[in-house]
């Protein structure tokens, strides 16, 4: 099958820090070329793919240090490349939300659509009226739940190269945050909970522009003079075996609609197990008494966290192979790629102000 992969440029393929849906439409790619498929990676130039890469850019947008820059001229470019070579494929596999909708439409069928967002924002849902026709791949189905009318060709949970990331069976003594600062993240709960148990925690996260103000009103004075808890900053992956796997447990304590939480199964594949808040895509991917646990509040965490610790960390990687390698996801995306044409939903009539 000839596929093409079309990622958002904002980071690399895969990210050298942060960065989530550029990292698995990495492993997606790498992952159907392993089962011997003829793909085409659309990306920026410092790419790092076994697929044909069309270098559609110099570089990620986020770390370019051009001081003016527009996203939206990059991305405009980029499909106009992809327009023009069309024909070359049988699947378009886009992740670049709905900025392809208007140019795709005569044909549609032959596409496929990743949202990788959270789906309750306002405007949203005028948009999957209007351009029905997409197919559409939720990545939890806790995610779809704000438009549960849209044309929905599957949910398929994210996968990792499973040769990645190394298990560790014999952790150091701490326990570990991944991720942003910021809000619905809430790093806050994860200081509190290992002031309450008295366990050391490391923070290794990155703070975006726009959460500089809660780190440094919210987060910062959590931190200051507090020898339990050691803050790192943002890491790449090279880093991530040692950082995870040398953690006692992963704490995803998030308070809003997380439509995945690719960290959750990074920590799986390193054979740590989770305590995270049941929020979003949580009780999806985490298998309580399996692979983690999952809490309401603080004083449940407090009390969960001894039974995490105990788990056998030899599952839990076992249950990441089985669940979350990206080969296994590459196998969901073929079986949606099988079945692209087979239906034509009717175009959809726009909500009236998007209600």
């Amino acid at each position: 099958m000839r596929i093409a992969q079309v990622p958002p440029l904002y980071e690399a393929v895969p990210p050298r820090f942060y960065g989530g849906t550029e990292r698995v439409v990495a492993h997606l790619t790498d992952a159907l070329v392993e089962l011997g498929h003829d793909v085409t990676l659309f990306a920026t130039a410092e790419a790092r793919t076994a697929a044909t890469l069309v270098k559609v850019r110099d570089q990620a947008i986020r770390l370019d240090p051009a001081p003016l820059k527009s996203d939206l001229a990059a991305h405009m470019s980029m499909l106009w490349d992809l327009r023009r070579r069309a024909d070359e494929f049988d699947v378009i596999h886009f992740h670049t939300d709905m900025i392809h909708f208007p140019f795709f439409e005569d044909m549609a069928d032959k596409t496929i659509t990743t949202l990788h967002g959270r789906l309750d924002l306002k405007d949203l849902p005028g948009v999957y009226w209007r351009w029905k026709q997409y197919p559409l791949v939720s990545i939890s189905d806790s995610q779809r739940l704000p438009v549960t009318f849209a044309n929905w060709a599957g949910t398929v949970h994210h996968g990792v190269k499973a040769d990645l990331y190394q298990p560790s069976y014999e952790p150091g003594g701490y326990l570990a945050f991944l991720g942003r600062i910021s809000p619905e993240k809430r790093p806050d709960r994860a200081i509190a909970l290992a002031k309450r148990t008295g366990r050391p925690l490391k923070i290794a996260a990155k703070v975006d522009a726009v959460d500089a103000r809660y780190y440094e009103e919210k987060i910062a004075p959590l931190l200051a003079g507090e020898t339990l808890v050691e803050f790192i900053g943002e890491i790449g992956d090279e880093q991530k075996s040692a950082f995870l796997g040398g953690a006692e447990a992963l704490l995803f304590p998030i308070d809003w609609p997380e439509p995945f939480g690719l960290v959750m199964i990074e920590a799986m594949a390193c054979g740590t197990p989770v305590l995270a808040y049941g929020c979003g895509s949580v009780p999806e991917v985490v298998e309580s008494g399996l692979t983690g646990a999952i809490v309401a509040d603080e004083d449940e965490a407090v009390a969960a966290l001894p039974r995490v610790l105990s788990l056998n960390r030899r599952e839990v990687r076992r249950r990441f192979n089985e669940r979350f390698s990206a080969v296994a996801m590459a196998r969901r995306y073929l079986d949606l790629y099988a079945g692209l044409g087979t239906a034509r939903p009717e175009r959809g009539v726009a909500l009236v102000a998007n209600a």
